[in-house]
């Protein structure tokens, strides 16, 4: 078996274990943190956030105890993993805000680093029973292989992104709206779900700011396998987040980067 394969087999463990807790509790009453505190902005976290990440974090400690974790809510960090200490990148929730309020616009998202890079990554809805998995021989969800669709250009393009407000100055936001202003059609929301439904065809854009780590690795499997580009605004790797674009066809990608740049 080749080690990436025994780490896949290892990822759907772990996604299993993180749906055992979430599921049960989405469309709940629940008690919803603010990780903001009395700072600006509302970060909400809840029990099902926590005890997820708990849950896979006890799971690696007991099968790779030398692999390092980092993740959203019970942290580390991103860079310590190298090629000599390979690990694991985890957000239990991604899109909290839309677990609260009952969408099933979210999910886990799961990432095995090989210190070079994200190797595997699998974002599982729990609710509707989807899990979006992509290696180094592509991607899938389910049975079905993964493959984004052509996009000539930005006239073509269905952008998304999930708020506009997370870009954290001006010239990012007029930079994005610069983008928006020329695509075909333009939706907001989705978090981790739009990168899937770019991986599955029926998106061309996702261009977003302000992400961690944890945010897209394990999306970038899933891209790269499906045939697309996930890179940040300036081109290099997407893998420590911050400004984000990823594309199902390189075309548009190109023409969308000339666009930021302005």
């Amino acid at each position: 078996m080749s080690p990436w394969r025994e780490y896949l087999d290892f990822a759907h463990q772990l996604a299993d274990a993180a749906a055992a807790v979430s599921r049960p509790r989405f469309r709940t009453a629940l008690s919803i943190d603010d990780k903001t505190g009395a700072g600006d902005g509302f970060d909400p976290v809840t029990r099902a956030d926590r005890e997820a990440e708990s849950a896979m974090r006890a799971l690696i400690r007991g099968r790779y105890p030398e692999h390092r974790v980092f993740g959203e809510e019970h942290g580390g960090a991103a860079r310590e993993i190298r090629g000599d200490a390979p690990g694991w990148v985890l957000d239990p929730i991604d899109g909290t805000r839309a677990f609260i309020t009952g969408l099933p616009l979210w999910g886990t998202l799961i990432a095995f680093n090989d210190g070079a890079g994200p190797l595997i990554g699998i974002m599982d809805q729990p609710f509707t029973g989807e899990r979006f998995v992509g290696t180094p021989e592509g991607a899938w969800l389910g049975e079905r292989k993964l493959a984004t669709r052509p996009c000539a250009g930005l006239g073509e393009g269905v952008l998304y992104c999930t708020d506009p407000d997370m870009f954290a100055h001006p010239a990012e936001r007029a930079a994005f709206g610069r983008v928006e202003a020329q695509v075909k059609m333009r939706r907001f929301g989705g978090d981790c779900y739009a990168y899937c439904m770019l991986a599955l065809g029926l998106v061309d854009l996702v261009i977003e700011g302000d992400l961690k780590p944890y945010d897209i690795q394990a999306l970038i499997p899933i891209i790269a396998g499906a045939g697309g580009v996930v890179t940040s605004w300036d081109g290099g790797p997407a893998d420590q987040g911050g400004l984000i674009i990823a594309a199902g066809d390189r075309r548009v990608h190109a023409q969308a980067m000339a666009v930021l740049r302005g």
